[in-house]
C-alpha cells in the first residue's frame, strides 16, 4: 500500500510538470483519486495507528485538491498553480509522515516515550498560549487617558456604514451613534444596492438627525462588494478619521469620545475595537464567537507580523489610508483592515484594543450571523490555501483537543502516567486561557465556561472545513451576493436553463 501511495504521488507530480498531460487532466486525476482513496484506507484498515491516520486525512486532502482540478471553477492559469502548490505541499508531508514512520518501526522504540513527548509538547505550546493571552488582554485594555482633550482640539471623525438588506440592526445602531457626545461627528450610510425598500427608508428616517443618505452601485467582478462599498464611503467620508462599523454594533454616548482619545494618546494612525458582546445577546453566540476572539488574542501574533484586527469596528486616519493604498490596494481581500493594520504597524502606527464597560463598544451579533461571518471569513483568512487549513485543523486537533482526549483517556490507555499528568496540565492551561478571555469580552455561560473549550475548537474546526467547500466548490453568500467571483477568480457562469 506504501509503494501504491508512492507511485499516486509520482504520477501527481507528472501531472503538474509534464505539460502534454495537463490537458488532458480529467480522465488522469480520476485515476489518482481513486488510487490514493485506496491505497490510504487500506493502509489505515490494515496498520490502524497515529500515523496511519495521519496518512489517511492527508490523503483526503488530496483528494480534495483532485476534485478542486476536475470542478475547473477558477481561471487556467491560476488553477493550475494552486493546485499545483497544494499537491507538492500534501505529498511533501505524506513523505514525511511514512518516513518517520518507518524510522520509529525500523529502531523499534516504545510507544511510552513518544506519548510523554507529545504530552510535555502540549502542555509546553499551552502555557505559552496561556502567557501570550495574558499578556494580549493587559496591552489591549484601553487605559485611562490622563491628557484632557477640549472639544475644539479633537478632531472630525466620520462614521461610516454599509448597508444591504437590513432591518432593525440598522436602526438601533444608528441611534447609538447620533446618542453620542462626541462634537465633531458625520455619519454617512452607504445603502449598497439593497433588493428591498427597507434599508433605504431606515437611512433616510435619520436625515432630520444628520446621517447622510449614499446610493451605492453595482459591484465589479474585480471588487468584493463590501470593499467596494467602503472605498465610496472612503470617498465621501469629510472628517480626518474613519470609523467603519457593522450594523451589529452599539455604542455608548462616551465610546467615540474614549476611542479618538486613546488613538491620540497612543500617537497611532489606525486603532481596531475587540467588542464586548452585550448582555442582551443570544448565549448559543458565544461558542463561535469565543473561537474568533480567541484567535485573535491567545496566539503571539505579533511573532509573525500579523497584528490582531476586527472587522466589525475600526478607525483609521484619511491620510493614512491613503498613503498605504486605499481600499484600491485590497479589492479582494475578505478582512482588508488585516492588510492595512500590517502595513502601518511597521510604522508603530496601529493598535488593537478590547473594549471594556468604561469604552462601552458591544456586538448583538446573533448567531446565524456569527456562523455566515466565520464561513465568509475563515478560508480567506488562510489565504485560500487548502494545506494551511490542513496545518489549522492538525494544530487545533494535536494542541487544542488531544490534551482533554488524553486526559479524560489516560485512565484506559496504556499512554504513562507522565504523559497522563501532562496531559491534564495542557488541557487545565487551556481551559484557563479561554476563561480569561470569555471573562474579558463578557461571554455568558459562566458555569460552562472550563469544560465548553473542546466543543467551540470543534465546531471552529466544522466552520473551517465548511468555508473550504463553500468556496471551492460552491458559493458564499454576504448579504444576498456570492462573494466567490472576486475571491476565487472564479470564472463566472449563466445559469443552467
Amino acid at each position: 500500500m506504501v509503494i501504491l501511495l508512492l507511485a499516486s504521488a509520482l504520477a501527481e507530480v507528472l501531472l503538474f510538470t509534464v505539460r502534454l498531460l495537463w490537458p488532458a487532466r480529467r480522465p488522469f486525476v480520476v485515476l489518482l483519486a481513486g488510487v490514493t482513496a485506496f491505497a490510504s484506507a487500506a493502509l489505515f484498515v490494515w496498520w490502524p495507528n497515529v500515523m496511519s491516520a495521519l496518512l489517511l486525512v492527508l490523503g483526503l486532502y488530496r483528494i480534495f485538491n483532485h476534485v478542486r482540478v476536475l470542478e475547473a471553477r477558477m481561471h487556467e492559469r491560476y488553477l493550475r498553480r494552486a493546485t499545483q502548490r497544494t499537491a507538492c505541499m500534501l505529498i511533501g508531508a505524506q513523505a514525511v509522515a511514512a518516513l518517520a514512520w518507518w524510522l520509529w518501526h525500523a529502531a523499534a522504540l516504545a510507544t511510552h516515550p513518544l506519548w510523554t513527548v507529545l504530552g510535555l509538547l502540549q502542555a509546553l505550546v499551552a502555557a505559552v498560549l496561556l502567557a501570550a493571552t495574558a499578556r494580549s488582554l493587559h496591552r489591549t485594555l484601553p487605559l485611562p487617558v490622563k491628557k484632557a482633550y477640549s472639544d475644539a482640539s479633537l478632531p472630525s471623525i466620520t462614521v461610516a456604514i454599509p448597508a444591504r438588506n437590513e432591518t432593525g440592526d440598522l436602526e438601533e445602531c444608528l441611534r447609538s451613534i447620533i446618542a453620542s457626545d462626541y462634537p465633531k461627528l458625520e455619519v454617512i450610510v452607504l445603502d449598497d444596492c439593497s433588493q428591498t425598500k427597507r434599508t433605504p427608508e431606515i437611512i433616510r428616517s435619520f436625515a432630520h438627525d444628520g446621517v447622510r443618505f449614499v446610493q451605492g452601485a453595482e459591484p465589479s467582478d474585480t471588487w468584493l462588494p463590501k470593499n467596494q462599498a467602503y472605498q465610496r464611503l472612503a470617498q465621501e467620508a469629510s472628517g480626518e478619521y474613519v470609523l467603519f462599523c457593522g450594523v451589529d454594533i452599539r455604542f455608548q454616548p462616551q465610546a467615540l469620545r474614549k476611542l479618538v482619545t486613546t488613538l491620540l494618546a497612543r500617537r497611532k494612525n489606525m486603532v481596531s475595537v475587540l467588542p464586548q458582546r452585550d448582555a442582551s445577546a443570544q448565549a448559543t453566540s458565544a461558542i463561535v464567537q469565543s473561537m474568533r476572539y480567541w484567535w485573535e488574542l491567545a496566539p503571539p501574533r505579533r511573532m509573525f507580523a500579523r497584528p490582531p484586527v476586527m472587522s466589525s469596528c475600526w478607525i483609521i486616519s484619511r491620510a493614512a489610508l491613503k498613503k498605504v493604498g486605499g481600499f484600491e490596494a485590497v479589492t479582494r481581500s475578505i478582512v482588508p483592515e488585516a492588510y492595512f493594520a500590517r502595513q502601518l504597524i511597521r510604522q508603530d502606527g496601529y493598535s488593537f484594543i478590547r473594549s471594556d464597560d468604561i469604552l462601552g463598544v458591544t456586538t448583538v451579533k446573533n448567531p446565524a450571523e456569527q456562523r455566515a461571518t466565520a464561513i465568509r471569513t475563515r478560508y480567506p483568512q488562510l489565504h485560500r490555501r487548502p494545506e494551511l487549513v490542513l496545518l489549522t485543523a492538525l494544530f487545533e486537533a494535536g494542541v487544542l483537543l488531544l490534551p482533554y482526549v488524553l486526559a479524560v483517556g489516560g485512565f484506559w490507555w496504556t499512554i504513562g502516567a507522565a504523559a497522563h499528568i501532562l496531559a491534564a496540565v495542557g488541557a487545565a492551561l487551556l481551559s484557563i486561557t479561554y476563561l480569561l478571555i470569555a471573562r474579558a469580552t463578557n461571554m455568558s455561560n459562566a458555569w460552562l465556561r472550563p469544560v465548553i473549550f473542546p466543543l467551540v475548537v470543534f465546531v471552529d474546526l466544522g466552520l473551517l472545513h465548511y468555508s473550504m467547500w463553500q468556496y471551492e466548490f460552491s458559493a458564499v453568500e454576504w448579504k444576498g451576493r456570492n462573494v466567490c467571483i472576486p475571491a476565487m477568480h472564479v470564472v463566472p457562469h449563466l445559469p443552467k436553463i
